[in-house]
């Protein structure tokens, strides 16, 4: 199993110049792939431009692209922002971890919440460059696809929306879970991994 860091996150500093999540992942191919909010857009994205390439994917509380946003969503990107580009980081991070995670979770959560903060300061913006988004239909990849009980509604209408569009695609809601399911949820997680990885 690898983890890697996509640039401007863990310890990997943003890059300087335009670059491509999609291709940074794409170099460990041939493989299944996870992914977890951010990260599960980019595996999903990932998948569609190299269906061939990947055995699975498992799609956790994810993004998707050119997704409508709800204004609850909007709103809080837009507090959140205030005090990240004010160099507020500390301010930043709280109202995130208010937002997305469980009180009991926040001094677990908080170090690294903080950490990519830290990595992507507000003056570095540098071109992403995402490939043409091939349709949903047209990935044959087995898909799980996961959202916690808990987390926002647009994630959930997300996670429907993928179910129900891409040909191969289980979901499940995990009861007791957020936005963070590995965190929040960690055994049954990895239950829901173990079984659709192995099959």
């Amino acid at each position: 199993m690898v983890a890697p860091d996509l640039p401007g996150w863990g310890d990997s500093p943003p890059p300087r110049g335009p670059f491509s999540y999609v291709e940074t992942v794409a170099a460990y191919l041939p493989a299944a792939l996870v992914g977890n909010s951010f990260g599960g857009t980019v595996a999903l994205r990932t998948a569609l431009a190299h269906p061939t390439r990947v055995s699975r994917l498992v799609l956790v509380g994810t993004g998707f692209p050119e997704w409508e946003w709800s204004q609850e969503l909007r709103d809080h990107w837009s507090a959140a922002d205030e005090p990240y580009r004010a160099g507020d980081l500390d301010r930043a991070a709280q109202m995130d971890l208010d937002f997305w995670v469980q009180p009991a979770l926040h001094d677990e959560v908080r170090p690294q919440l903080r950490r990519s903060m830290e990595l992507q300061p507000p003056d570095v913006e540098p071109e992403v460059r995402w490939p043409d988004p091939a349709p949903l239909a047209t990935l044959a990849v087995p898909t799980l696809v996961v959202v916690g009980e808990d987390d926002r509604r647009d994630f959930h209408a997300i996670a429907e929306h993928l179910a129900r569009e891409l040909p191969d695609a289980e979901l499940v809601v995990v009861p007791g879970a957020g936005h963070l399911v590995g965190v929040e949820q960690p055994d049954e997680l990895n239950r829901l991994l173990l079984d659709f990885l192995s099959r």
